[in-house]
């Protein structure tokens, strides 16, 4: 199987060295609209190269990964899609809800899949979490609690392209919500604020923000999120229900110091990035697109699903906004 990869900056190298080592895998070419930089990573990691994304699906790929930054997402995802070729995008598909509904609607004309990378889904934990959900172990869910808290902020510049932080952050738990419980949020009410950088508010961003969410069956979620997490990246989930309680993220790593006297859990080391802490979920993500890309698997995670995060996130900056509840009523979908 050959597989083509458009955008070779951090996590688009890391993926090309992933799929390089996959067994499925026979071959992988690189490009990006810098030649030279597609050049070299391509020579380090000794895969094939194309001097552009369009050269790249003109001499044949059996699938397309998309890993540029996000105004590239919605153009090459179209170009996979008119090549008739398997394509994976990392999230979002596109930088508006206009946008990523006109995706949806296109994808849903034609039979050639379209991965989208919520890695989340391919973490053990959560895999775990939503396993318990579905079987009734935890009896019925009545709350959730779940955060994503980075180590330290991006670069100023990336931030007024991000989405703010409600689409370029906490997506990715607006998803795994969605995964885990199997229900839809009815309605959200969030906030957010400013303590770090200026270059946030600036940006008409926040660097810290919560939400409660309420789904479809009365379940409640308290979520929250920030650029400024010094302890360590810390992604989490809990699931609260009438029999249990089980916790997604709480191993050695947890990126917590006990204030109790005595308590030497947890014993480290921390993650210090997304990378760290999703690395084996990554990788069995482009395993599962692999079966994808060959007719093995339909798949898992589609732009469909895509949208739906992207309306909650939608929904948050609205609230966030004006401050107060939103249903998800309010925000457009097919």
């Amino acid at each position: 199987m050959r597989i083509g990869l458009a955008g070779v900056g951090r996590i688009g190298a890391f993926h090309a060295e992933t799929l390089r080592d996959l067994s499925d895998v026979d071959e992988v070419v690189v490009a990006d609209l810098d030649a030279d930089a597609a050049r070299a990573v391509a020579d380090k990691l000794e895969v094939g190269f194309a001097a552009s994304p369009a050269e790249l699906l003109a001499q044949g790929v059996d699938g397309f990964v998309i890993a540029t930054a996000t105004p590239g997402h919605a153009p090459l995802i179209r170009l996979g899609l008119e090549a008739g070729v398997p394509t994976f995008c990392e999230k979002p598909v596109a930088a508006t809800l206009d946008e990523t509904m006109d995706l949806a609607r296109l994808v849903r004309t034609t039979s050639t899949p379209v991965h989208v990378g919520f890695q989340r889904r391919f973490d053990r934990g959560y895999q775990r979490a939503q396993q318990a959900v579905a079987g009734g172990e935890l009896g019925f869910v009545h709350s959730i609690r779940a955060q994503t808290h980075d180590q330290a902020p991006p670069h100023a510049a990336y931030i007024p392209t991000s989405g703010g932080l409600f689409r370029d952050c906490s997506i990715h738990d607006f998803d795994i919500i969605r995964f885990v419980t199997g229900r839809e949020v009815a309605s959200v009410y969030a906030t957010g604020a400013n303590k770090g950088a200026a270059f946030f508010s600036e940006a008409g961003d926040v660097d810290t923000a919560a939400a409660v969410l309420t789904l479809d069956d009365g379940t409640l979620v308290n979520l929250s999120a920030t650029r400024y997490n010094g302890a360590g990246h810390d992604v989490r989930m809990e699931v609260l229900g009438s029999d249990g309680t089980i916790g997604v993220g709480y191993d050695d790593s947890l990126a917590v110091t006990s204030a109790e006297p005595g308590a030497t859990y947890p014993v480290g080391p921390r993650h210090w990035s997304f990378m760290e802490r999703f690395l084996p979920a990554y990788r069995a993500e482009l395993t599962a697109f692999a079966a994808v890309a060959r007719g093995a698997l339909a798949s898992p995670c589609t732009v469909d699903d895509a949208l739906q995060a992207f309306r909650v996130a939608e929904a948050c900056e609205l609230s966030r906004s004006e401050g107060r509840v939103v249903s998800l009523d309010e925000i457009p979908s097919l």
